[in-house]
């Protein structure tokens, strides 16, 4: 199993509107790709929030082919739609991971 993780800090001001369109339009599109078998959002605690929270959003995949097909096909349109809603309101860094135990 191969996990995309995408960890987002945004501004407070975008707080309510961005939690929500991620969890009812934009994993839910991400999954739609047939790339990705489901996901999960998660809050990080710990870190300072001053300027705003941070989330780590997580995507599986069956397999590392099944991801390379959403890098490849759909993911600049799906980064696209975060930028024209959100501007620089956030920011995000990606990383790849693979479930051992």
């Amino acid at each position: 199993m191969i996990i995309y993780n995408v960890t987002v800090k945004i501004d407070w001001a975008i707080h309510d509107a961005w939690v929500s369109w991620m969890k009812n339009e934009h994993m839910p599109d991400v999954v739609a790709t047939g790339c990705f078998s489901n996901s999960q959002l998660m809050r990080i605690l710990d870190v300072d929030e001053k300027d705003g929270p941070t989330y780590a959003a997580q995507y599986f995949a069956v397999s590392k082919p099944d991801y390379n097909r959403y890098i490849k096909f759909h993911s600049i349109q799906m980064r696209q739609k975060s930028f024209d809603l959100w501007g620089e309101q956030f920011i995000a860094f990606r990383s790849l991971m693979q479930i051992v135990q």
